[in-house]
Order: structure tokens, then sequence, then C-alpha cells
């Protein structure tokens, strides 16, 4: 174990109080040589107690770290994290997630088994502490939630185009540069993407597994998925390369309401066709609550038609309003993205 690499966690986090310490207690926890980790809070400036938590644990163990992220955004923090890391790999790890004991040794298992992995991680189980947040939860663990995100779906094995909470060998920063500031949300996805164009490849194992607490409202749900589709859209304008058909699902679903409706004022017999579509999606709804319910639980299914239509509204109007800001305002008018701050 003496040659074991030196690991950087990294923790973007903001007002992550009611998280924090199981999130840092879980990673101090792994059975790994405490001499060969480091955990870096890196801080959007709290204002909820989470500094003084992590401040705490600090004190307590001297592998903690904390941070200042004046810009309090997540990329700004990881690039805070990567400059002052190290590690001979970083591993970022937020504030509302813990993971197993065996993850940091299960990730770099996985890296010496796969050499031509870039990057390695796995599954994420999505739990909650409520009601809401635990039908959210089982929603987002259902294909007809998340389509085919195999990183939230499990129960696969190989090369993926994206995922969350990987290990990365050090040197890619060296290779393909730093987190993209500008993007708000879809940062990893957009770090990935570039790894990819790279030559690089992600590698996703069953054996590794971490736990997400997901939102614990519709509203904070909405409002997720509303930036992730608008920011999707920025990160396919950098790249000037076609998206993958699963992540442009929500706005064509979009578009084919919007535009018949529109057009039906002019000819109605496309108001027919809205109604086909319209009667099928809600079948979709009824058979996604039926998959909920026999996996999660009947007292989830009633709930997760309602979470299931702010996933994909919430997404594909996020992507259509970025293609307005984007592509048609050209971002004129826009918020700097350290005015955007990062939120739960």
């Amino acid at each position: 174990m003496q040659d074991s690499p030196f690991i950087t966690v990294i923790m973007p986090i903001r007002n992550e109080a009611d998280f924090i310490e199981r999130a840092i207690g879980s990673i101090l926890d792994n059975d790994y040589p405490t001499e060969r980790m480091e955990i870096l809070a890196v801080d959007g400036m709290s204002d909820d107690g989470t500094r003084e938590i992590v401040a705490r644990l600090s004190r307590a163990d001297g592998r903690v770290k904390m941070l200042d992220n004046p810009k309090r955004i997540t990329p700004a923090a990881m690039n805070i994290g990567l400059k002052a890391a190290r590690g001979d790999l970083f591993i970022r790890v937020d504030g509302h997630v813990e993971i197993p004991p065996d993850f940091i040794a299960a990730s770099i298992r996985c890296l010496h088994e796969h050499p031509d992995a870039w990057v390695a991680g796995g599954y994420i189980k999505t739990v909650a502490d409520s009601y809401t947040g635990q039908a959210i939860a089982s929603a987002m663990c259902s294909p007809i939630g998340v389509g085919n995100s195999r990183f939230r779906l499990g129960d696969y094995e190989g090369c993926v185009d994206t995922l969350a909470f990987g290990t990365h060998h050090r040197w890619i920063v060296d290779k393909i540069g730093y987190f993209d500031e500008e993007l708000v949300r879809n940062q990893d996805d957009e770090f990935n993407l570039r790894i990819i164009l790279a030559g690089g490849k992600i590698w996703m194992s069953k054996a590794i597994q971490s736990t997400y607490f997901s939102r614990g409202s519709l509203g904070k749900l909405w409002k997720q998925y509303f930036q992730y589709g608008f920011w999707r859209i920025r990160t396919l304008q950098k790249h000037k390369r076609p998206a993958s058909f699963r992540r442009l699902v929500p706005l064509l679903f979009v578009l084919s309401l919007l535009l018949p409706g529109l057009a039906g004022f002019f000819w109605k017999p496309l108001w027919i066709l809205l109604a086909i579509e319209a009667a099928l999606y809600v079948l979709g709804l009824v058979i996604g609550a039926l998959d909920v319910g026999r996996k999660s639980g009947w007292r989830y299914a009633l709930p997760a038609p309602a979470v299931f239509v702010i996933l994909h509204f919430a997404y594909g109007l996020g992507c259509l309003w970025g293609v307005v800001r984007f592509s048609v305002l050209r971002g004129s008018g826009m918020k700097k993205p350290e005015q955007m701050q990062m939120s739960r």
C-alpha cells in the first residue's frame, strides 16, 4: 500500500450544512492509506453553517482542508481545487454525496484493470430523507425519467460518454485544460466530452457505487433541470458537434407539442395528431409510475408522473430558452457566471 497513488478528493460546496458532515465522514472512512489522501472542500462562501462544520472537521483530521471559492460556482471550485491538489489522481465528490468504504480502492483498481481508461466511475444510487425527495429519487432511477443514462440506472460495465464522481488521472488537466468556468451547469459533462474528443475513455464499473441525496422539492428539481437544459445548448454551441439523441429528446418532445399546437390554428387536423401524442405521453407516464411502484414501493407511484413531467419539460424548455439566449440573442443581457451562485 506504500505504492498507492496519492488521492485528492475535491468537494465543490455551498450551503451544504445538512449533508456535509456525512459526506466528508464517508470519505474519511474509506479503507485507503491515511497518508495518501487529502480532501479539499472548496466552499462558495456558505452562510448556513457549512464553513463552521468543515473547519471543525479540519481541526479533527488534517486530511481535510477548506479553500475559498469567491466566484461561488462549481467549475471555479474544481479549478481552485485542482491548482491546490497534490494528488496523482483526483475525484470530485459533491457535498450531498456519500461514498462507501471501498470506493477509492475500487476506483483505483478499475483504472489498473483498464489502463486505456482516463476516468473510472460507477453507478449513483439516488436517495432522499423526505417523501417528496424519495419520490424524486425513485423517478430518477427509471428509464422513463432519465432515458438510458447508464450511471443513474446501473447494471452496466463498459465505456460511457459521461458519469459523475469519477476518478481521474491528474495529467488529464495538462492535456485538455481546466473546467470551463462559463458553464454554471454541465461543466462535468463538458469536461468528459473533451476527454473523449482527445481520445480518452471513461469506464463505468459495476463495482463502484455512490449515494446521491436528491432535491427535496419539485420546485428545486425544476430549477435544476431547466439549468441543465439551458447550459447543454451552450456546450453544444462551444464544440460545434451533434449531441447524442438522448440529450435532445426533451427538446424535440417540447417542440413536437409546441409547433403543432401553434400550427393547428391554421390547419386544425394537426390538433388531432397533437392529441394522439399527448395520449401516448400519458400512457408512458402511467408505465413509468408502475415501474417506480414495482422497484421503489407503490407509495411513490402516485407522484412519479409529476416528477417525470418536470424532468422532461424543465430540461426541454431549458434547452429551448438556451437556443434563444445563445443562438438568437447571442447571450446579450445575461448575468456573468460568477453572479449565478451554486445552489441546492
